[in-house]
C-alpha cells in the first residue's frame, strides 16, 4: 500500500491504494484489488480512498495491456456525472415550493420528454428507460454554492456562485447490463478479451455508445426534473464524465487500457466528487500528477455499510419524516423508505478524509463545494 510518504505497503507489487491512515478501507475490498492484479496482462491495479467492495471493487482504476476486462467495467457502463446550472437564482429558490410540485410525482416518466431528436425512446438503445434516474445511488440534486477556493478557475469553467446547479447520477440504465451479458454469453469476457480480436472491437463499439446514451440520459434527466419542478428548464452542462468505462492511454509507445469502476477520470479537466445528500460536494481540478493513481480520482465518498445493516442501524436515530432533512438543512424526495435508509450519509464514509487524501497525494486542487438543497432519488 503505498501511503502519502510514498511508502509501498502493498500486498502485490503492482497494487497501489490512494489513501490515509485517517480514511477508512474494508480489508474485502483490498482483497478483491489484489486478486484482480493477478489477472493477465494487467499493468497496475490502483484503490482510490472510495474504494469499497462489490462484485468488483468500486472506487477502483485497472491498467491492462493487450487485454480488456468488461466485468471490471462492470453493467452501468457510462454510469458517471452531469453538473449542470440553472436558471433558477440562488436568492430567489424557494425551497418548499419545489418540494410541493415534486413529492406526489410518482415516476419521471410522468414528465414528457423534450420534442428534440435523441429524445425518442424508440430509437434509442435505453428504450422507456430513457430519461430515468434508475435506483440505488442515482439521484438529481440541487446545489448552492458555498465556498470558492479558486475563483478565476471557477469563473473560467462556465460557473456562477448566483446560480443553482443541478447534479445527475446515472447511467446507461439497462443497456450496459445488456452489453455485459451478451459479451460473457459469446465470448466469456470475464476471463479477458485480446485487444486485436473481433470481440474486443465489438464491445468496445458497443461500450461507446452506452457512454454516449448515458451522457444523453443525463440531460434528459435534468430536463425532466425541472420541468417537473416547474422552473425553466434551460441550462449550461459545465461538465460530464463517466465513472464506469475503459479508455486507451498511449504510454511510453505502448497502448493500454484503463478500466475505471468507480472513478473520475483526471485526464479530463475538472471534475465534481460529491459525498452524500447530507454532505458537501466538491469541484476538484487534476494535477499533473496522476500516473500513481492511474489517470484517476475518487468519483465520491464511497460506502461504508452494506445496504442490508442501514435500516437496521439507523431506525432508532430517525423518523419518517426527520430521516427526510438533512444536517446541511437539505431536503430529500423519495418514495421509497427503505432507499432512504440506504443511502443515508452514515452509510458513506467522511467525503473530507476521501479528498484530504487526494490532497495528499498531489493529485488534486479545490475549486469550490457545494451545498445540497434538494435531492431526488427515483
Amino acid at each position: 500500500m503505498l501511503n502519502a510518504e510514498g511508502e509501498n505497503k502493498s500486498y502485490m507489487s503492482n497494487v497501489t491504494i490512494i489513501s490515509s491512515e485517517k480514511n477508512w478501507l474494508e480489508q474485502n475490498a483490498v482483497n478483491q484489488l489484489n486478486q484482480i492484479s493477478t489477472l493477465p496482462g494487467v499493468v497496475k491495479a490502483i484503490g482510490l480512498p472510495d474504494l469499497h467492495p462489490g462484485k468488483t471493487p468500486v472506487g477502483a482504476a485497472i491498467i491492462t495491456e493487450g487485454v480488456i476486462y468488461p466485468h471490471l467495467v462492470g453493467n452501468d457502463i457510462g454510469c458517471g456525472m452531469g453538473m449542470f446550472m440553472t436558471d433558477i437564482e440562488k436568492r430567489k429558490v424557494k425551497i418548499e415550493r419545489l418540494i410541493k410540485k415534486v413529492e406526489n410525482l410518482g415516476s419521471l416518466k410522468e414528465i414528457e420528454l423534450p420534442g428534440i431528436g435523441y429524445a425518442n425512446p424508440a430509437s434509442s438503445p435505453l428504450g422507456t428507460s430513457l430519461g430515468t434516474i434508475g435506483g440505488g445511488n442515482h439521484f438529481a440534486e440541487l446545489q448552492e454554492v458555498e465556498s470558492i477556493f479558486e475563483e478565476e478557475t471557477f469563473t473560467n469553467l462556465g460557473f456562477d456562485k448566483k446560480q443553482i446547479m443541478l447534479l445527475i447520477h446515472s447511467g446507461s440504465r439497462g443497456y450496459g447490463q445488456a452489453i455485459l451479458d451478451e459479451s460473457i454469453r459469446l465470448y466469456q469476457a470475464q476471463n479477458g478479451l485480446l485487444q486485436t480480436s473481433d470481440a474486443a472491437k465489438e464491445y468496445l463499439s458497443k461500450h461507446d455508445n452506452a457512454v454516449h446514451w448515458a451522457a444523453i440520459n443525463r440531460e434528459l434527466i435534468a430536463y425532466r426534473i425541472l420541468k417537473a419542478f416547474g422552473v425553466s428548464t434551460q441550462t449550461v452542462k459545465l461538465m460530464d464524465c463517466s465513472h464506469n468505462s475503459v479508455s486507451v492511454k498511449e504510454c511510453d509507445d505502448k497502448l493500454l487500457y484503463i478500466h475505471r469502476k468507480g472513478a473520475s477520470p483526471s485526464d479530463k479537466g475538472a471534475v465534481v466528487i460529491p459525498g452524500s445528500r447530507g454532505t458537501l460536494t466538491y469541484l476538484v481540478m487534476p494535477t499533473e500528477h496522476t500516473e500513481v493513481s492511474g489517470y484517476s480520482l475518487a468519483h465520491g465518498a464511497g460506502r461504508k455499510w452494506e445496504r442490508s445493516m442501514c435500516r437496521s442501524r439507523l431506525e432508532s436515530k430517525y423518523t419518517k419524516e426527520t430521516i427526510k432533512y438533512t444536517k446541511l438543512k437539505g431536503r430529500v424526495i423519495c418514495n421509497d423508505h427503505n432507499l432512504l435508509f440506504e443511502e443515508a450519509p452514515e452509510a458513506y464514509k467522511n467525503i473530507d478524509t476521501v479528498i484530504q487524501s487526494l490532497l495528499d497525494f498531489g493529485l488534486i486542487n479545490i475549486i469550490a463545494t457545494f451545498k445540497p438543497i434538494v435531492t431526488y432519488k427515483a
